[in-house]
C-alpha cells in the first residue's frame, strides 16, 4: 500500500474507487502531476472517472494537508504527495520538470534577524531553478 493511501486510511478518509485511484496515481517519488495529468492517468485505470471528481479529490487532499499544491511561474498547478517531509523544489526552467530536494541546514536560520523586518516568520519556501539534464543537453 502506498504511503498516501496508508495516511488516508489512518485518517479514516472514505476510499471510494475514484479516490483510491487518484491516491494511487499520486504515489511515488518526485510526483508533481497537474490535475489533467492525474485525470489522464486515473482514467487509464478507471475509465469512468470524471475530470470534476479528480479536481474535487485533489482539492480535498490539499485541504486535508495530505497533498501540496505547487505553483510555478504561471504554469498549471502541480500536486505533490510528499506533504509530510520538509523539502524544497528544483525546477527546470525550460520543460517544467520538478524534483524534490532535501538540502541540509535550516533555511529559516539563514535569514538574518535584520532581514526579517519584524516578521514572525513561520515557514520558508525555497525554489531552485535551472535546466534538467535533458534540456541542458538540447
Amino acid at each position: 500500500m502506498s504511503d498516501l493511501l496508508e495516511r488516508l486510511r489512518v485518517r479514516g478518509w472514505r476510499l471510494t474507487a475514484q479516490r483510491r485511484v487518484v491516491a494511487e496515481v499520486l504515489d511515488g517519488e518526485h510526483v508533481h502531476y497537474t490535475a489533467d495529468e492525474v485525470h489522464a492517468l486515473a482514467a487509464a485505470r478507471l475509465p469512468e472517472i470524471s475530470r470534476a471528481t479528480v479536481y474535487n479529490t485533489l482539492g480535498e487532499l490539499v485541504s486535508l494537508g495530505e497533498v501540496l499544491e505547487v505553483s510555478t511561474d504561471g504554469r498549471a498547478k502541480r500536486y505533490d504527495p510528499n506533504a509530510h517531509r520538509a523539502h524544497q523544489h528544483l525546477i527546470c526552467a525550460r520543460c517544467g520538470t520538478i524534483r524534490d530536494v532535501h538540502p541540509s541546514g535550516d533555511p529559516l536560520a539563514d535569514l538574518p534577524t535584520e532581514e526579517r523586518f519584524g516578521f514572525a516568520v513561520s515557514e520558508v519556501e525555497v525554489t531552485y531553478r535551472g535546466l534538467c539534464p535533458d534540456c541542458a543537453a538540447a
